[in-house]
């Protein structure tokens, strides 16, 4: 068994933390501070965000805005667009799935 206390680790803003890496899936740790954004983006794998703390609002392609604190969790299809917004200093949980996805710069060759 692997354990963390995601939210008394130390992560560097604009330094996401990898804490697992297998071809199941990635799982990493990002510290957005108030006010800032992960601008619009997407990823190859299907992808599962969780606020461990702080608070944040998700844009997504169609224009829904979503918010939350801890506890809130947001499933993004492979490809799919969007923006998050800390609202607060947060402590987010990234969950990609499978690692890496279709068409990931990794996997051509």
């Amino acid at each position: 068994m692997k354990a963390w206390n995601v939210a008394e680790m130390e992560v560097e803003p604009h330094h996401p933390r990898v804490l697992g890496s297998e071809s199941e899936g990635r799982v990493i740790v990002i510290h957005l501070p108030a006010g800032e954004s992960l601008q619009e983006h997407q990823v190859h794998e299907r992808a599962w965000l969780v606020v461990a703390s702080g608070a944040v609002e998700i844009d997504d392609a169609d224009g829904e805005t979503v918010g939350g604190g801890p506890g809130l969790m947001a499933e993004f299809d492979p490809n799919e667009r969007r923006q998050i917004r800390a609202t607060e200093d947060a402590r987010l949980i990234l969950l990609l799935s499978p690692w890496p996805g279709d068409g990931h710069p990794s996997l051509r060759g």
